[in-house]
């Protein structure tokens, strides 16, 4: 009864009323590290998320997965706590601890009560520093892992994804999956995951936020007792990826009465002075919902999809502007030859008035919904720290949006678009559809 109640109480505080405004500090610690903070002490709880940047591309060619089994193994105990320790000292401080790991991150996110915040600093820095990565804990997590690494074998989504990766990236990291293999996390031994810690959790790549009951002072001193001891510098950062995606299809037999189809080509970087429109324009032509020409064309129009969307996807390393569709193995032809139509018309002729008014209402009235939380906002902060923006983006974020103008959109469109190289991976046995290039 007791853990229901702490559950329920972290659930509440988490999901604090979206605020109109973020006031957020610069905080340096003595020992050099920086945070940004949104000081909210009207309720005694606190949400803090740091990033270790690198994630799991800094994982060694001869050991793939192992980043992940590390971080999946940092809540598996650590100093003299074993696996159920661990989680019952969560319990009894009502904190939650959680760790993630992506191609560009690891990710640390604690949620505490301002009263055991010394304690749950406690129990986060043991995870942190003193992992024990035990034989039995290593097993089951490993175990874990490779049942996700088979279970993604056999789903249409994760095959076309690892295939488009292969063809988008080449040798860089990000072609590789971020579990390793069946025979690479096989493989890992203990060592191998003291060296993938040693590597990733480094001081010279950390991004923090924090937002709660705390001061600036109280926050300077946390993190560095918190993560003062890290190495200093960790594994060397990966060159940016040679994005390389040629025109065509690539097919992917695979037993299903439905194919999927994964499709993209070369994006552009949230920092490019065109990013807003770019942003304006996937919006009208494939992240708008039910008011997207994509959507409109494929699915209301013609009934060739139950969904189809697009999204620009910019990661550290890479920009790529990618799209998915499903449709019955005898009309995913006629799909993807839609889907090529509406991208070749949105280059050439780019959108309407209406469209951009309409878009721009979207965007800037979704903004604000965002921040509905002490942790969505500590994410959020931690996101702008890693993208370069500056600490006062938030207040004019929709003053850029509003900016664009319909020629500028015009002309991303007819620059960034390429009809042409779209390339698309399909999984399934499509009718009327053969790998066209490699």
């Amino acid at each position: 009864m007791r853990a229901m109640f702490q559950a329920a109480l972290l659930v509440v505080l988490a999901a604090l009323p979206a605020r109109a405004e973020v006031d957020i500090q610069s905080v340096t610690s003595p020992g050099g590290l920086t945070a940004w903070l949104v000081e909210e002490p009207s309720i005694p709880f606190v949400a803090l998320e740091i990033r270790f940047r690198g994630g799991a591309s800094l994982d060694d060619p001869d050991k793939r997965g192992a980043i992940n089994l590390m971080t999946g193994l940092l809540e598996e105990g650590a100093g003299d706590m074993d696996a159920r320790a661990f989680s019952r000292a969560q319990e009894e401080l009502a904190t939650s601890l959680g760790f993630d790991v992506s191609r560009d991150e690891v990710s640390i996110s604690a949620r505490f009560l301002t009263e055991n915040r010394d304690a749950s600093m406690a129990l986060l820095r043991a995870a942190l520093k003193e992992p024990r990565f035990d034989p039995q804990a290593i097993e089951r997590v490993r175990g874990q892992v490779l049942s996700i690494i088979e279970s993604d074998k056999k789903d249409p989504n994760d095959i076309a994804s690892a295939t488009f990766g292969r063809i988008a990236y080449g040798d860089h990291p990000y072609a590789h999956p971020v579990n390793g293999t069946t025979e690479s996390v096989m493989a890992l031994t203990r060592d191998d995951l003291l060296a993938a810690h040693a590597a990733t959790l480094a001081r010279d790549r950390i991004y923090i936020g924090a937002v709660g009951d705390i001061t600036p002072q109280e926050l300077s001193s946390l993190i560095d007792d918190l993560l003062g001891d890290l190495p200093a510098t960790g594994a060397p950062m990966p060159p940016r990826a040679d994005v390389s995606i040629p025109p065509g299809v690539t097919v992917v037999d695979f037993p299903t009465p439905q194919s999927v189809a994964l499709f993209g080509q070369k994006g552009i970087a949230q920092d490019d002075p065109d990013f807003f429109a770019a942003l304006i324009l996937n919006q009208v032509l494939g992240a708008g919902g039910f008011e997207s020409r994509l959507m409109n064309e494929v699915r209301e129009k013609r009934g060739l999809t139950y969904g189809v969307y697009s999204y620009l996807a910019a990661r550290d390393l890479a920009e790529v502007y990618m799209g998915s569709v499903s449709s019955s193995n005898d009309r995913i032809a006629e799909a993807i030859a839609v889907i090529r139509a509406e991208w070749q018309k949105a280059a050439t002729e780019g959108i309407t008035e209406k469209e951009m008014q309409d878009a721009k209402t979207f965007i800037t009235g979704a903004y604000p919904l965002r921040f509905d939380g002490n942790g969505t906002i500590a994410n959020i902060l931690v996101g702008m720290q890693m993208l370069g923006l500056p600490i006062d983006y938030i207040p004019t974020r929709n003053d850029k949006v509003e900016a664009v103008t319909l020629d500028q959109i015009t002309r991303v469109a007819g620059e960034l678009l390429e009809p042409e190289n779209l390339h698309f991976v399909v999984v399934g046995q499509p009718e009327g559809l053969e790998t066209t290039s490699n």
